[in-house]
């Protein structure tokens, strides 16, 4: 779709046009749901995430500055929404310890020591905005400056969470070998 196309077709969707959205939702739905994925490690809760991010974009339409890709602006959504759950989750549990039910509740950031540790558990065991940056950069290919964009930080703070991250997850990729 060629920028000016896209433009028109953002412009639709902020004045109404439901099939306007729908091209958007299907344009952008792999990346919104490989950044939840990613954020949240679970496809179920993942898709979930995807579809209250697009349903949140629709509502929030009117507040869509053109100046700025759609793109950004979604993932913007979908990575504060992914935020969200994961602090549930972290309330859950810390819940479900207080309560004394912790019996069947693994350590997160203990491995297997039957098997070797894959980039996916370490990820799940850096920090969300560690993995966050790590993902929209190496996985989906985001340039500083727009993971600035999308995140709403500064570039320094970027570069500067990327490279804990890659040291992080090193550690953790280490930490059975």
């Amino acid at each position: 779709m060629a920028s000016e196309e896209l433009k028109s077709i953002i412009l639709q969707a902020k004045s109404g046009d439901q099939e306007a959205y729908a091209a958007l939702v299907k344009r952008y739905k792999g990346h919104v749901y490989r950044h939840a994925l990613g954020m949240l490690g679970d496809r179920m809760d993942a898709e979930d995430a995807a579809q209250e991010a697009f349903i949140k974009a629709f509502y929030s339409l009117s507040s869509l500055d053109t100046a700025y890709a759609f793109s950004s602006w979604i993932l913007r959504i979908t990575s504060n929404l992914c935020k969200d759950r994961l602090k549930k989750r972290a309330k859950a549990l810390e819940q479900e310890l207080k309560e004394g039910h912790n019996e069947d509740i693994a350590d997160p950031h203990l491995p297997d020591t039957l098997e070797k540790v894959s980039l996916a558990d370490g990820l799940g065991r850096i920090s969300a905005d560690h993995r966050e940056v790590l993902l929209l950069h190496e996985v989906q290919g985001y340039s500083y400056e727009e993971i600035a964009a999308i995140l709403e930080v500064p570039l320094g703070t970027v570069k500067s969470r990327l490279f804990a991250a890659r040291i992080n997850l090193r550690n953790e990729l280490r930490r059975e070998d």
